[in-house]
């Protein structure tokens, strides 16, 4: 297949987004704002480059192009201002390339963002895996120091179901494709084999989520109520775990303070492919 590597170094990607018109650096936080964080043990991070939306194009119906096989503009690595060189376009798709060195393990690689954050929204995309191969969608992300993206964002599992042990993990199937990652199953489990394109919508709005695979609704959940903290206590993101000591809190706010955050890919050690990748924005 012939493959299109982006070269993304950080001038160059820097050049990008301070060139694209409107375009601005994360909002500081308030002071009393700042003190929170500080005293909950992380901190968000500031100054990275952002894009101007409107500098994307939008068709009639609605839909924001993020993605259209060709460009990478606006995508950059999660806590950094350049592009992981793992991820390139291939075939019209973005694809992660496999490390086999586990999540974000290798050195040219780490989880990918559009630089834009979203509040009400749905977001349309196909992917495909690798035998084997494990991935995911964030949404609502928040940009934490020194910490991953998963500990702020809810994540869609993408994953080969039947080929990744992770499959077998969790609990009735709440890390295979679809699902809520390690929180809800997606019902029913309609993924396609290997190699094959699926679909998948993500609906949010106003803390309503919904996950559509290949057509069906297979996840509704919704933030900030009781029904979101239980979720969040019976997964491994729960109240006082160690292994993630700031997950709840972030989590159980997802959004922050705003209710907004991006959009993200997981770069997990394997192949995946991302195409038409597009976004609509709900009032």
């Amino acid at each position: 297949m012939k493959k299109l590597v982006l070269v993304a170094t950080m001038a160059a990607t820097m050049c990008y987004f301070t060139s694209c018109g409107g375009g601005k650096k994360a909002d500081q936080a308030p002071a009393d704002e700042a003190a929170t964080e500080a005293n909950a043990g992380y901190k968000l991070t500031e100054g990275l480059p952002e894009v101007n939306l409107a500098d994307f194009p939008v068709d009639d119906n609605g839909w924001i192009t993020l993605f259209d096989g060709q460009s990478l503009n606006g995508w950059r690595g999660y806590n950094r201002p350049d592009l992981p060189e793992a991820w390139i376009i291939e075939d019209g798709a973005l694809k992660i390339q496999g490390s086999g060195a586990g999540e974000a393990g290798a050195s040219n690689g780490g989880d990918v963002i559009f630089a834009h954050k979203f509040k009400n929204f749905e977001l349309s995309l196909e992917w495909k895996v690798g035998k084997g191969s494990n991935s995911g969608i964030f949404y609502l992300a928040q940009e934490v120091e020194g910490e991953p993206i998963y500990i702020s964002s809810p994540e869609c599992q993408v994953l080969d179901n039947e080929n990744h042990p992770d499959a077998k993990l969790g609990k009735d199937g709440n890390r295979q494709s679809g699902s809520l990652y390690d929180m809800i199953a997606a019902k029913p489990q309609n993924a396609k084999p290997v190699g094959e394109w699926n679909t998948v919508s993500i609906t949010s709005y106003k803390g309503t989520i919904i996950h559509n695979q290949n057509g069906e609704n297979v996840v509704e959940y919704h933030l900030w109520t009781p029904q979101w903290k239980e979720l969040l206590n019976k997964s491994k993101f729960k109240e006082g775990s160690e292994e993630f000591p700031y997950a709840f809190d972030l989590l159980f706010n997802c959004g922050g303070e705003n209710k907004e955050g991006y959009i993200g890919l997981q770069d997990h050690g394997d192949d995946v492919w991302y195409r038409n990748i597009k976004v609509k924005i709900l009032e």
